[in-house]
């Protein structure tokens, strides 16, 4: 309860600003200038060159700003985790009435507990093979679906599906989403890795799984593991090594988009490509459509003249086999002139042909009368000269002059004297007629 307005505290009231800026001149005065010694947390650097962040210590935790002045003179980008030592001025921001060290000079001691730890699990990851090179897998140009594994509170899902819907609406994106976080944060990322696991490697996975509205879960390409920038301690999840085992089995590329530019998490080097942000992620995946379009119609405007100049050459081969062929009556009246010229030439070839025949002929039937006369008289003239030599050889002739022409009983000519026998029986011819005759005595 409230005191009764007649009964004031002892003392003066002060108003909120005259309190910070009396709080604020006590710390001047009492403690400035101060240096301080901590673990980095949370940097961030402005637009406008001013750098925001916290020390650190296992007790207490300490805001500090960094004015563009100053941090222009940093020769190192300060990461989080780093072990620094700052020199600055204890001050009260009076709009919020907050407690902040503006640090004028910066400069490394050491690495923070957890850096550290960061570092022993990266070196003992990388002996093991997760970092390699062989290992990473390129991306596919089109993925058939993209699985997404992120908070759904995230201000890293909001971009992811802005740059996703703004450059590839045409792809399913399949959301399963798990703490990025805190404590229960690597158990939750690996069962929702888990689950699109499943799903890229049998194509069945439960729809109650993820949000996508579609009746039939499309096959995942690839899968971004992303959430925006923080300090170490909010990223240290994605430094777990169960988590990096799991990153490591994935069927599919896997991009990390953990933080900002300057952040980095166990699981960017076990990941296939490292994305600097959440948008860059889907960046990775998304090539725009109007690229794509732009691609479609270069290849479409190719096909159509390629086509065009197909058909333009295929009607210049018509056209000149119309030009060859002519009309068909045309062509057949050309073709009777030629039958008609070849008919008159065989007949004109022909009686020549016959002419040429005859005149043999005409000249054999000329010197046929005289050849065959020539022939007669040849052919009696060697009669005569045969008849007169057979008339010399006639017997008749000879048995005129006295001789006679003795035969046997057989008819056989006997002309020698030992043809004959005595007592055998011959005949005699002579020029008008026969004698029979008895051999009595031969002589030789």
């Amino acid at each position: 309860m409230f005191e009764p307005a007649e009964q004031r505290l002892p003392g003066p009231v002060w108003t909120v600003g005259a309190l910070c800026r009396a709080i604020a001149d006590a710390l001047q005065t009492r403690f400035n200038p101060v240096q301080v010694r901590g673990e980095l947390t949370g940097f961030s650097r402005a637009s406008s060159g001013h750098c925001y962040f916290s020390l650190k210590d296992t007790s207490g935790q300490l805001r500090c700003a960094m004015f563009k002045r100053a941090a222009a003179e940093l020769d190192f980008v300060p990461r989080d985790g780093e072990l620094l030592e700052v020199q600055g001025r204890l001050g009260v921001y009076e709009p919020r009435g907050d407690l902040q060290l503006i640090v004028e000079r910066l400069r490394r001691c050491g690495q923070g507990n957890l850096y550290e730890e960061f570092l022993q699990r990266k070196e003992r990851l990388q002996a093991q093979g997760l970092f390699d090179a062989q290992r990473k897998r390129a991306l596919p140009v089109m993925p058939r679906a993209i699985g997404v594994v992120t908070s759904l509170q995230a201000a890293a899902w909001h971009d992811v599906v802005s740059a996703l819907q703004r450059r590839v609406p045409h792809i399913p994106v399949l959301l399963v989403p798990a703490s990025v976080q805190g404590a229960s944060a690597p158990l939750e990322l690996m069962q929702a890795l888990s689950k699109l696991y499943l799903l890229t490697q049998s194509g069945q996975a439960s729809k109650s799984d993820f949000s996508y509205k579609k009746s039939d879960l499309p096959a995942v390409d690839v899968i971004l593991l992303v959430r925006g920038g923080g300090s170490i301690e909010d990223l240290w999840a994605f430094n777990d090594e169960a988590l990096a085992r799991v990153i490591a089995n994935s069927p599919v590329p896997l991009i990390s988009g953990v933080g900002h530019e300057t952040d980095f998490t166990i699981a960017d080097f076990v990941a296939d490509v490292r994305a600097p942000t959440p948008t860059a992620a889907a960046e990775l995946v998304a090539q725009p459509r109007a690229l794509w379009l732009d691609a479609l119609a270069v290849t479409e405007r190719r096909i159509s003249a390629a086509a065009q100049r197909r058909i333009e050459r295929s009607a210049q081969l018509l056209d000149a086999a119309s030009a060859r062929l002519g009309r068909p009556s045309a062509r057949l009246a050309q073709q009777r002139l030629r039958l008609a010229a070849r008919a008159q030439s065989l007949q004109t070839s022909a009686g020549h042909f016959l002419k040429l025949q005859a005149q043999p002929f005409q000249q054999l039937t000329q010197q046929w009368p005289q050849a065959i006369e020539h022939a007669t008289q040849g052919q009696t003239q060697r009669l005569e000269r045969a008849a007169l030599r057979l008339g010399l050889l006639d017997p008749s002739l000879v048995l005129a002059r006295g001789y006679a022409w003795l035969s046997d009983d057989q008819g056989q000519t006997l002309s020698y004297c030992q043809q004959l026998k005595t007592g055998q029986n011959v005949r005699a011819t002579l020029v008008d007629g026969t004698v029979d005759l008895t051999v009595n005595q031969h002589k030789r």
